[in-house]
């Protein structure tokens, strides 16, 4: 942890209003200097590596021990924005003390800033209870990854009039528990606005539309480097995949034609 770093709770709670706030996810030492020599504010260790770096179908295998070694991994580069370490399945919906426990673990042997959690009314006391012994949550509600079975699959939220009044009072009980930020994922767009407008603290969407405080998208989206199925909200801004593939085969064909290594390559 880098410790003075510009980009913290107070800093970006103040940009409600003022300033939209770019968030990225990143899992690995090289990435996360890379988003933050870019000037992103707010990088976000997600379970989703589970999917993205890790191979599995959903974020549920994500470990506790896995989540410590990435964040780890980005808190050794990042020297400007705040990093948010997401907490796995089944490390906080036990207990409250257990929760406590690991959620200082990030903080305390990863280096992170602050930890999310899923979930609204039932994380209600946690959040309260986490803010007061000073660990900074950012929230998340609409479609929590970590409830798709549940959710019948991965659904957008807050459809009907009861599931948004449902939502809107959970972001508001949320932010008076004490979350720094509030993740909005898959919700209508005017709900997500509502919702921004009526707590005091930053909304940072995906697929919630551009009436939220901020925005996030997830590294391997963002650059064109995952191949599996792509949300309708993300928007591409590079193939590096494709150039990657080029790269590697076009090393492959050097290699078995005897054209590299040459000369100016060796010693």
């Amino acid at each position: 942890m880098t410790m003075n770093k510009p980009w913290t709770v107070l800093t970006i709670r103040a940009q409600k209003g003022q300033k939209k706030i770019a968030c990225v996810t990143a899992y690995d030492y090289s990435s996360a200097r890379l988003a933050d020599e870019a000037g992103i504010p707010l990088i976000l260790v997600g379970d989703s590596l589970g999917m993205t770096v890790l191979g599995f179908e959903s974020t549920l295998p994500v470990t506790m021990d896995e989540m410590l070694h990435h964040t780890r991994a980005v808190s050794r580069a990042v020297r400007q924005a705040m990093v948010v370490a997401d907490m796995p399945f089944l490390s906080y919906q036990g207990s409250e003390d257990e929760a406590l426990i690991n959620a200082g673990r990030f903080l305390k042997e990863a280096g992170a800033d602050a930890v999310k959690v899923e979930g609204g009314a039932v994380r209600v006391e946690l959040v309260r209870r986490m803010a007061a012994n000073g660990i900074p949550v950012q929230a998340h509600l609409g479609l929590t990854p970590q409830s798709v079975n549940a959710f019948g699959g991965f659904k957008v939220q807050g459809k009907t009039e009861q599931a948004a009044e449902r939502l809107r009072k959970d972001a508001k009980d949320l932010a008076d528990a004490g979350a720094f930020s509030l993740v909005l994922e898959c919700i209508p767009q005017k709900l997500a606005a509502d919702i921004t407008a009526s707590i005091s603290i930053p909304t940072i969407g995906i697929g919630a539309g551009p009436g939220c405080d901020g925005q996030v998208l997830v590294w391997h989206d963002l650059l064109g480097l995952y191949h599996g199925q792509q949300p309708r909200f993300v928007k591409r801004y590079a193939e590096l995949g494709t150039e990657i593939s080029r790269a590697l085969t076009g090393y492959r064909e050097e290699v078995e034609q005897g054209r590299f290594p040459t000369e100016e390559h060796g010693y």
